[in-house]
């Protein structure tokens, strides 16, 4: 018999709200994946939260800790501050919490959208992603090294696609490199024609390999023996919209990494080379004593 068929997730289904309140909204998390809440889920909804209460306005940046691991097995709530509506810019914090106690909090500005002086840095030369294997060939690979349990995890179908040079890191220890990453990423499910959910989905995304890029240069990965790791803050700043269905170069480099943290900054450009979106952030990334 054959197996039954994988749907492949949809992200504007998965990370959808329910309003409870005027300001107070219900969210989930899909099941079958890992033991905690990934990162940029709880990030693309807590902006999707703020959203609800912002009319004709662009998030512009947004800035966030991550206080607890989130539980995949129960609704987050999250609770909504509407700090300022101003002229031209509005101000939001959102509080996403479980079993009563904050797990993370994100505080977002919006912008009426206007013209003004424009410049950019030049995307990266880097082979594009036609001329690159796919995920699913990268993973095949790493997977050799996995135990069962992760190797279920990650044959199970992505939202987003990644294609780089190597397979991101998801194997034990490897040689130590320059702590530096391009990766073409995109949606792989539609995600329509509202730019604002392009943007959330966006944002989602960018928590994506940024703690691997950090730590390259001292040859460890998610599964080495012993390594502790988890995203600590995150801060994002959106200058151009555009349609996150296509591909986007995701380059980053990791500058610091010192007192149990390590640092990544990242760039987002769209494939015509549009800087689209930068990132930071820096997260929990030492070996346990004894290891």
């Amino acid at each position: 018999m054959d197996s039954p068929e994988i749907t492949p997730e949809i992200l504007p289904d998965t990370l959808a709200l329910e309003r409870i309140e005027q300001n107070l909204f219900r969210g989930v998390s899909p099941q079958g994946g890992p033991p905690r809440i990934f990162g940029g889920q709880v990030i693309a909804q807590s902006l999707l939260a703020a959203y609800e209460t912002v009319e004709e306005r662009m998030c512009h940046s947004l800035h966030c800790y991550f206080i607890r691991p989130g539980d995949p097995r129960i609704p987050i709530l999250f609770e909504v501050d509407r700090s300022r509506d101003g002229g031209t810019f509005t101000t939001r914090r959102v509080v996403a919490i479980q079993n009563g106690k904050q797990i993370f909090n994100l505080a977002a500005s919006f912008q009426v959208v206007e013209d003004g002086f424009d410049h950019q840095a030049p995307m990266p030369k880097v082979p594009g992603p036609d001329e690159l294997p796919s995920e699913a060939e990268s993973m095949k690979k790493a997977a050799e090294k996995m135990p069962p349990e992760m190797r279920k995890m990650m044959s199970r179908p992505r939202p987003i696609e990644m294609r780089g040079r190597d397979a991101f890191g998801f194997g034990g220890a490897t040689k130590p490199t320059e702590g530096k990453s391009d990766v073409w990423i995109r949606a792989t499910g539609p995600i329509g024609e509202d730019p604002r959910m392009h943007q959330v989905i966006l944002a989602y995304a960018s928590d994506m390999n940024l703690l691997s890029t950090a730590m390259r240069p001292h040859g460890v990965a998610w599964q080495t023996p012993g390594l502790q790791s988890a995203s600590l803050d995150h801060a994002m700043w959106f200058h151009k919209p555009s349609n996150f269905n296509d591909w986007h170069l995701y380059t980053q480099d990791s500058p610091s990494a010192s007192g149990g943290r390590g640092f990544v900054r990242g760039a987002l450009y769209s494939q015509d080379g549009t800087l689209v979106a930068s990132v930071a952030q820096e997260g929990l990334m030492r070996m346990r004593k004894g290891d």
